[in-house]
């Protein structure tokens, strides 16, 4: 079902980032094309290298990378969905309410095929109204949400904001598809 489909993933700045390395190599493995996009912090809990290894395509972080730009026009509108996963509260912020300071928000705010974001926080960053807030904000963009799922989290407490297991994600996309 995923066969041919053109998948774009944002990473973002979070502990659960190391699950996009396995998400990344479930949806290769169904045939689709996937393409990699991180913002600089993501980089500090993954690694392009083990991305672009496994989507088999260039990671990209920033417009310019080695001497030429990365078309943020382009991207937006080569992929068939757009993923952003882990979705961090600082990335959430900037969607809700336009700011646009890297290559991953730029891509976004071009992009013009369908978003879906899994989010990815500690639960008292999840439960905080301003987060809430902006979740309904760009739901009514027309972003889909990908449910949190309860466990532990980084912070060590048990709660919900624990980013969707690569599986599930992989689930969503076929429903969605």
């Amino acid at each position: 079902m995923l066969k041919d489909k053109k998948i774009l993933i944002g990473v973002t700045g979070s502990i659960a980032a190391y699950k996009i390395t396995l998400l990344v190599r479930l949806l290769v493995k169904q045939g689709a094309e996937v393409k990699v996009i991180m913002t600089e912090s993501a980089k500090d809990f993954v690694t392009p290298l083990s991305l672009s290894t496994l989507s088999k395509n260039e990671v990209l972080s920033s417009i310019a990378q080695n001497d030429s730009w990365a078309n943020h026009v382009a991207l937006g509108r080569w992929a068939d969905v757009m993923v952003i996963a882990p979705l961090s509260c600082n990335t959430l912020a900037k969607m809700a309410n336009g700011l646009c300071d890297n290559l991953l928000m730029a891509v976004y705010f071009s992009a013009t095929c369908p978003v879906i974001a899994a989010p990815a926080m500690d639960e008292d960053m999840w439960q905080h109204p301003s987060t809430k807030n902006n979740l309904q904000k760009i739901q009514s963009f027309g972003n889909q949400i990908i449910p949190v799922e309860n466990g532990e989290l980084a912070s060590g407490l048990i709660g919900e904001g624990r980013m969707a297991e690569p599986e599930t994600i992989e689930s969503f996309l076929q429903d969605f598809f």
